[in-house]
């Protein structure tokens, strides 16, 4: 870790910031109650106020620190703190508008919606007010590129400390030197991010569905968050939006590199990119075995088997969570398969959780690499990716982070047994909020929600979803004795 002192200060400046940014689109959410839910203006616009006048205040104490650079620490703190800290503030739409009141369920909605999970512990999401529903939606859509990542995008350092910031919170596979100009990144991302929403708001207008909710579904869909505004998800809309925010899953489930590199035209690099070749073929192999079960097994017409198992996959591995049939009434080989997917997850450097696809890919590799090891003694395998060596440092840091998920996984699971809830539930409830889902299996399935869980485990499932979004480290690290040490 490194050796230079947490510059307190400084940590809280970065977080006040990202408040400000919060209060921002908090802000936009309440003027648009002005039109749509009038009723809940004022409060609304005092949520909004509270929290831009903390930010700014905040930032105002801390602006002689403003030419300061944070180290690995401070980025480690920033980033953890930060997403807390917004979960915090934002719960305060819904304790004011009484649309949620109490804090356990305004907590776990709106880290649910920051970490882009999608879990909800609403009973009856049509009976909100246009305007929570628009901040919930918003939720996903500043919570999928990155609160950070968008703060980075507009300060005006591109230093060290900013290329920690958008590492640790982006969790992208930088390339092609693109370190070097951090803050171009971080806008091209960013411009990539609001071109893909723009397309599909326009899409799934001229498909049929009302402005408010195509906007509403474009922002869950990019950030692969997965709210939406209707208690049946995406099941009660037409087949051409149905296909429309499949295919738009499937993009946001992309290394977001891909999408920068297809911008500069350079598509045979894409093409040669091993993640995004196991990602697209994982896809469409799980669609075409499961589209089988589901015209075999139960009968449907070709068509709709297709669209229903295609519409699920790209849900389930991308981590967006829209439903559109319920696969805990799909035949066994079929519910294994969404289980999988759970686990495999989305692309490294997308808006999508999980293990990633890339993990995933380099573990193969050495376990094949292990298997063929004993049958040719002399040869020496080396573990390759997108024709590079990969050093067995990085090799190993993928087996290391696979256990330690999965520890946390098992942990919690037996901690929600503890607190008397069913084992599918607490299995499924870990998973999918770890990785980032939102339907899990159980009582908290595609149909359920998690509104009759303890606040206990409320709280805990809203851990995992931040360990998830960030990726275990930037978390579990502030609880080792040295990284507190100087």
């Amino acid at each position: 870790m490194h050796s230079k002192k947490i510059n307190f200060p400084l940590v809280l400046r970065y977080i006040f910031i990202v408040l400000v940014a919060e209060g921002i689109f908090m802000t936009a959410a309440s003027l648009y109650s002005l039109f749509g839910s009038p009723s809940i203006l004022v409060p609304m616009a005092f949520s909004s106020a509270i929290t831009l006048l903390t930010g700014l205040s905040g930032r105002y104490f801390t602006r002689k620190f403003r030419h300061s650079e944070p180290g690995k620490r401070d980025v480690t703190l920033i980033v953890s703190l930060g997403w807390i800290v917004v979960g915090i503030f934002g719960t305060f739409p819904y304790l004011t508008t009484g649309s949620i009141p109490n804090f356990p369920d305004a907590f776990f909605e709106c880290v649910s919606g920051i970490t882009t999970t999608g879990a909800s512990i609403l009973t009856d999401i049509e009976v909100l007010q246009p305007g929570i529903l628009l901040w919930r939606s918003l939720t996903h859509w500043i919570g999928g590129i990155g609160i950070i990542v968008m703060v980075i995008a507009l300060l005006p350092s591109t230093g060290t400390g900013a290329m920690h910031l958008f590492s640790s919170e982006a969790s992208v596979v930088v390339e092609e030197r693109m370190h070097s100009k951090i803050r171009y990144v971080a806008r091209t991302f960013g411009f990539i991010y609001l071109s893909l929403t723009i397309l599909e708001i326009v899409s799934l207008t001229l498909a049929g569905m009302p402005l408010f909710d195509s906007v509403c579904h474009s922002f869950g869909t990019i950030a692969t968050g997965g709210f939406g505004t209707k208690n049946s998800s995406i099941a009660g809309y037409s087949p051409a939006i149905h296909y429309i925010i499949a295919i738009f899953m499937v993009l946001s489930g992309m290394n977001f590199t891909m999408h920068f590199l297809s911008v500069k035209g350079k598509f045979r690099q894409i093409w040669k990119n091993e993640e995004w070749r196991a990602y697209v073929l994982i896809i469409i192999f799980v669609t075409l075995f499961i589209t089988l079960i589901l015209y075999l097994k139960k009968d449907l017409p070709l068509e709709t088997a297709f669209r229903n198992s295609f519409f699920q996959v790209s849900s389930i591995i991308t981590a967006t969570g829209f439903v559109t049939d319920d696969y805990l009434l799909w035949p066994l080989y079929g519910r294994i398969l969404i289980f999988l997917l759970m686990l495999i997850g989305a692309s490294a450097g997308s808006t999508g959780g999980g293990v990633k696809v890339i993990r995933h890919v380099i573990a193969f590799k050495k376990i094949r690499s292990m298997i063929i090891n004993p049958v040719h003694s002399k040869a020496v395998i080396p573990i390759r990716y997108n024709g590079k060596t990969i050093d067995g440092g990085t090799v190993s840091s993928v087996f290391v982070f696979i256990i330690i998920y999965y520890a946390i996984t098992a942990s919690g699971m037996v901690i929600l047994m503890l607190m008397g809830i069913d084992r599918a539930t607490s299995l499924g409830g870990v998973i999918t909020c770890m990785g980032g889902i939102g339907p899990g299996f159980g009582s908290v399935g595609p149909v359920y929600n998690f509104a009759h869980l303890p606040d206990g485990a409320k709280f805990l499932l809203s851990a995992h979803m931040i360990i998830g979004r960030l990726e275990i480290y930037p978390v579990i690290i502030l609880f080792t004795r040295w990284f507190w040490k100087d």
